[in-house]
């Protein structure tokens, strides 16, 4: 089994010199940043390897356990998530009246990434609490606001997101849990589906957002309401009163995360109905849910990337110990670590290249969400609040997509022994093939990009950015470093293929819609591809420009300047083909009836 290591020489790189972490520090409020970056992921890190890390194997054998509406976490959660509370990690970005550290969003890329990695099982309970902390925040009352927000902050209570429900996977518009008013409360009764953590022995407290239907509520999306549910009613005092009326009627058997429990909630299964409290007005409550979602997405796409980078660690690690065949050169006679092999070089470079190109783009992606919210010219907080927008699903959906692929190449490397348990590295192909389905499917996350971020707005979010793409191509040729000059080509023919796909699409969407989400997937990996090879081609400027002056980290700028001409010729030149695929491929995609999808089975 191998140890998680967090890889923090690249998570500093990307956030000093990609995110911007030093334009950030002179943000308001954020004056200590600076000051306090190295020892916050160094201390990350520790925690993420010592206790984390040994508890991952552990959660996935052992798995969580139900009984009588009870759920036990595996062994060692408990004091782990303790340890994970006391040392303030919630509260990372709170601001501090709430009880939190007030540090910058973009702080959550590299500690996400490094609980996700160490153990993912884990990290998904503390994830939510985020979720649930910002949308009490922003449309919470003042009174709710002190109530829940410091014991969310501190870890002492954990927080939910109840969207789900049997007959209502992903169209919320189906939902059908009732609130009833009761005085300056309601009675909630439904049942939700799939809730990550909604029941466990870890937190005293558990404080679900629910979203449920007033009795006069409009039909759809437009009539749904939020609703703080706690599984023990919060006196006036803020100690706990009486169990509420909710209960977990059973967990999930699942593929992977076995050390997160998925719970099946009811609310109000003694009959007269779960205590809730409205969250903000009435018929919004999937408004103030997206507050969660997004952030949630967000989390998803550095969940994927966090485990990507574990499988691409541990296949690295067995490549360089498993001693088997000899070089291809003639003459060659003794074995040597497949590492040498070409293949498997090809293999590691693509994992390698990929994961960096992830990770740039999801911080970038979260600098851009202080710059929203920190900026003071509200010109420039608009400009960084759409590039968030339009990002989100990207993140979310092609850095998914993209680490399934990455932990299927690791355990190739692996050969035979990665399809046996007992090497490791199958967990975390299990792991990380949920992260392309929870919080919005690839093909919602595509739907989002084409419907709401490109059809919608006409495409002028997606215009600004690819200009911006289209003027950093033209800089990059101008180089006068081979690597630079040839990454950038790449790229310019990518960014090229985006443009006009993008264009394609719009036209079509005046006329057919079919057409123009046929290939949503496709289009949303292209976005990814190529807003993946511009943060590494930024970083192959920056690294060019360190070994011609003789940085004394000379050779990590070397082999970033490698990685990245590797991404430009293995990953970056697929815009070819994407573009010729949503094109050309569109029409094809309804081009048969549902029966001509049958197989012909009359001769069997």
């Amino acid at each position: 089994m191998s140890t998680y290591r967090a890889p923090l020489r690249d998570m500093q790189f990307v956030l000093r010199e990609l995110a911007g972490i030093d334009e950030i520090g002179k943000l308001p409020g954020y004056g200590e940043t600076a000051d306090v970056l190295d020892s916050v992921l160094e201390e990350a890190a520790k925690f993420a390897t010592g206790v984390l890390d040994r508890l991952n194997t552990v959660g996935d054998r052992e798995g969580c356990h139900w009984k009588d509406g009870a759920v036990t976490t595996p062994t060692g959660f408990k004091e782990a998530y303790k340890q994970f509370a006391d040392a303030g990690w919630i509260g990372l970005p709170v601001p501090e009246k709430y009880g939190g550290q007030g540090l910058p969003q973009t702080l959550l890329g590299p500690t996400l990434e490094m609980w996700n990695g160490s153990n993912i099982g884990f990290a998904n309970g503390p994830l939510l609490n985020q979720g649930a902390i910002e949308a009490i925040e922003l449309v919470g009352s003042d009174e709710q606001k002190q109530r829940y927000l410091p014991n969310l902050v501190s870890g002492k209570w954990t927080g939910t997101m109840c969207l789900t429900e049997p007959q209502a996977g992903s169209d919320l518009a189906q939902v059908r849990s009732k609130a009833v008013p009761e005085g300056e409360q309601y009675r909630i009764t439904g049942q939700k589906i799939f809730i990550t953590f909604g029941e466990h022995d870890m937190a005293e407290n558990i404080i679900h957002l629910v979203l449920a239907r007033l009795p006069d509520a409009p039909e759809g999306t437009k009539g749904i309401s939020l609703f703080i549910v706690p599984k023990f009613l919060v006196n006036a005092d803020g100690s706990l009163g009486e169990r509420n009326d909710v209960l977990c009627t059973g967990i999930e058997h699942k593929l992977g995360i076995n050390g997160n429990p998925t719970c099946t909630m009811n609310y109000g299964e003694a009959g007269k109905g779960a205590v809730g409290y409205l969250v903000g007005e009435p018929n919004r409550g999937l408004e103030y849910m997206f507050i969660m979602m997004n952030a949630a997405r967000f989390s998803v796409g550095v969940q994927g990337l966090a485990v990507a980078d574990r499988a691409y660690q541990h296949a690295l690690e067995y490549a360089k110990e498993r001693i088997q065949g000899r070089d291809v050169k003639p003459g060659a006679k003794a074995p040597q670590a497949i590492i040498a092999h070409p293949d498997v070089r090809r293999m590691l470079m693509w994992m390698k290249a990929n994961i960096e190109a992830m990770r740039a783009l999801a911080y970038v992606c979260a600098a851009s969400l202080d710059f929203e919210q920190r900026h003071p010219d509200e010109k420039v907080r608009k400009e960084h609040k759409a590039f968030v927008e339009l990002m989100i699903p990207v993140v979310k959906g092609w850095c998914t997509e993209t680490a399934v692929e990455v932990c299927s190449t690791a355990l190739q490397v692996f050969g035979g022994m990665g399809y046996i348990e007992e090497t490791g590295i199958a967990q975390q192909y299990r792991d990380v093939r949920i992260t392309t389905i929870y919080e919005g499917t690839t093909g919602i996350q595509a739907m989002d990009l084409v419907g709401r971020k490109l059809i919608r707005d006409m495409g002028s979010t997606a215009t600004v950015v690819i200009t911006k793409m289209k003027k950093f191509a033209a800089e990059l040729a101008k180089s006068d470093n081979e690597d630079v000059k040839a990454t950038g080509a790449v790229f310019e023919s990518g960014v090229d293929a985006l443009t006009h796909v993008s264009q394609w699409i719009g036209m079509n969407a005046m006329t057919d819609l079919h057409t123009a989400f046929a290939c949503s997937v496709p289009y949303l990996k292209l976005w990814g591809i190529v807003a993946g090879g511009w943060q590494m081609a930024r970083a192959a400027q920056i690294a060019a420009t360190k070994v011609a002056a003789g940085d004394a980290q000379a050779d990590f700028y070397r082999a970033k300047l490698a990685t990245a001409r590797f991404y430009a010729d293995h990953v970056l030149s697929q815009s070819a083909w994407l573009e010729h695929e949503i094109v050309h491929g569109a029409k094809s995609v309804m081009s048969v009836s549902e029966d001509d999808l049958e197989l012909d089975r009359r001769g069997a």
